[in-house]
């Protein structure tokens, strides 16, 4: 079983940056992918960015070329840089784990953190 732990959520102004961790621990395979997914309100959970051991990576279109997401993998800890933030990337942002591969739907992954909470207002 793989415990995730978020950190780094709060309240930023538009245009303001945060970086998001990810910390995994447990019974993590070799080879695995962490992804972030955020939810706003009264929305679906969406796919934002993963990574794999090997450094590929996906990001969805609202969020390419502000946020960049990169791992750590001796401290086992993914990060999320979220740069020139809007309004709308307001969300609880999650992340999760799967073996190997990205994917962008929340059915592929098997274990979540509990989510830490993204404001972006003036």
């Amino acid at each position: 079983q793989v415990q995730l732990v978020e950190s780094g959520g709060g309240l930023v102004q538009p245009g303001g940056s945060l970086r998001l961790s990810c910390a995994a621990s447990g019974s993590t395979s070799e080879d695995y992918a962490i992804g972030w997914f955020r939810q706003a309100p009264g929305k679906g959970r969406e796919g934002v960015s993963c990574i794999t051991r090997r450094d590929n990576t996906y990001y969805a279109d609202s969020v390419k070329g502000r946020f960049t997401i990169s791992r750590d993998n001796a401290k086992n800890t993914v990060y999320l840089q979220m740069n020139s933030l809007k309004p709308e990337d307001t969300a609880v942002y999650y992340c999760a784990v799967r073996n190997y591969y990205c994917s962008t739907r929340t059915h592929d992954f098997g274990s979540w953190g509990q989510g830490t909470q993204v404001t972006v207002s003036s």
